[in-house]
């Protein structure tokens, strides 16, 4: 089951986190990877990864909010089975501390990057016959998260992306589904913690964790097999559906 072989798939952001996850689980499943990254070094190590487990990968290095960047790199990869949007950029701050600059860095990654790889992709998708595209949205998308203002904008318009993909390709076999993870213990979040809570790192990891009522943060390769199941031909039946997962943030925290 879930096997991916003869199929080539996309995945942004593919160089760490959750995207490398995804990658290097799509080519264990026998997909022929195509990473788009703006960070060339990281790509070159998960591609090298991949090709040491027999896997096949591609590293594109791309600007996802460049259009023509875009354009230019999905073109020459061609007739494409799987999108992954899972390039994105964090940011924390509410409405009235929120800069236009970092209002506008924030859309044009995590909007208009989506909007460019699904403009420049569906193309490519028409001439496989069909096949599945998957966002990467948030549980900020869902309810309230203090100080995430612009990030949460962002992920409620993904999801709003994955709705009007998946309603205007339906009878070209396209699927659209979306993923809305909780907090995922990635380099990232260590990163984060280290430089805003120094020598309290521990305590403040734990504190994250909990907000989770399950009392964790999720696993990068728990997302990825999530991803898996609605990319294989196991979920063709789905379409216009967001996945939660989040450790019963949404539903539980109360």
């Amino acid at each position: 089951m879930f096997s991916l072989q003869n199929k080539k798939a996309i995945i942004t952001g593919g160089g760490s986190g959750i995207g490398k996850a995804i990658a290097v689980l799509f080519a264990k499943q026998g997909a022929d990877v195509h990473i788009i990254e703006i960070n060339e070094a990281a790509t070159v190590e998960v591609v090298n990864e991949i090709n040491s487990i027999g896997g096949k990968a591609t590293a594109h290095c791309c600007n996802v909010a460049n259009q023509q960047q875009v354009l230019e790199v999905i073109s020459k990869i061609g007739s494409l089975n799987i999108l992954v949007n899972n390039a994105g950029i964090a940011h924390i701050g509410k409405a009235h501390n929120t800069s236009e600059e970092d209002f506008d860095r924030v859309v044009n990654v995590n909007i208009k990057g989506v909007y460019n790889c699904i403009y420049a992709a569906i193309p490519q998708l028409q001439k496989a016959g069909g096949g599945s595209i998957l966002n990467m949205a948030s549980i900020a998308a869902w309810v309230g998260i203090p100080d995430r203002f612009v990030y949460s904008t962002a992920k409620g318009a993904v999801m709003a992306m994955t709705l009007s993909v998946a309603k205007d390709y339906i009878a070209e076999n396209i699927r659209c589904n979306s993923i809305s993870p909780a907090r995922v213990h990635t380099a990232f979040v260590d990163g984060f913690i280290a430089k805003n809570y120094p020598g309290k790192e521990k305590e403040m990891f734990e504190k994250l964790s909990k907000t989770q009522p399950i009392g964790r943060m999720a696993t990068a390769t728990e997302v990825a097999a999530l991803a898996l199941y609605l990319c294989s031909d196991e979920a063709s039946f789905i379409t216009g559906c967001d996945y939660p997962i989040d450790g019963g943030f949404i539903k539980l925290n109360n």
